[in-house]
């Protein structure tokens, strides 16, 4: 069995789910997407269900991969420039997320929590990390709290993404969201220095 087929079979099923999303797309149609035999698919994954779970695996995976990269600089300036430009940077194509979301907890909602629980989890990790590095630099002020300001703020992105229809019923986006939400933090936990360079 190779990796690498593996890692190809899901970057391959993600792309047609966010172009079609997930229902709409079947076994086989993935397999046509890869010009692959059905037995093929099957040494890889027992089911569409498994091949959902190790997707969405892989984007965590991925969002904890650039986090840790980014706060590995010895720079927080670096590093708050970095996370920022992230929320900043809006791209046409993550309008599509919605219906994404929509099939994850409508037709599979155990792997749609399970995704939930582990961004949470991931999210409130790495913000705690940014503002512990954030403290050290002095740019972070250092009388707040830093578990209580990770768990909130882990939970208003995490549950941004559950109530997306209640957000675009406003006429707005998840990434409208998102930079709104990162300019109320950056401004809550920023010192004086740090608001200059956010600014």
């Amino acid at each position: 069995m190779s990796q690498d087929q593996k890692v190809h079979i899901i970057k391959t099923a993600g792309e047609l789910f966010f172009r079609l999303g997930i229902r709409s797309v079947s076994i086989d149609d993935i397999c046509r997407e890869l010009g692959m035999s059905k037995k093929t698919f099957y040494v890889y994954f027992s089911s569409k269900d498994e091949l959902i779970e190790q997707l969405l695996e892989t984007n965590i995976a991925h969002m904890e991969q650039k986090m840790q990269t980014t706060l590995e600089s010895s720079d927080f300036s670096a590093i708050l420039r970095k996370f920022t430009h992230w929320i900043s940077a809006e791209k046409e194509d993550v309008r599509k997320v919605p219906q994404l979301v929509y099939d994850l907890k409508k037709y599979y909602p155990r792997q749609y929590n399970d995704f939930q629980r582990h961004s949470f989890e991931t999210q409130q990790h790495y913000i705690e990390q940014f503002i512990e590095r954030g403290m050290e630099s002095g740019l972070v002020r250092a009388n707040i709290n830093k578990e209580y300001t990770s768990h909130l703020f882990a939970k208003i992105y995490t549950d941004a993404m559950r109530d997306f229809e209640l957000i675009e019923s406003k006429g707005h986006n998840l990434p409208q969201f998102s930079r709104v939400a990162t300019d109320i933090l950056m401004r809550g936990i920023l010192s004086e220095k740090g608001l200059k360079l956010y600014q």
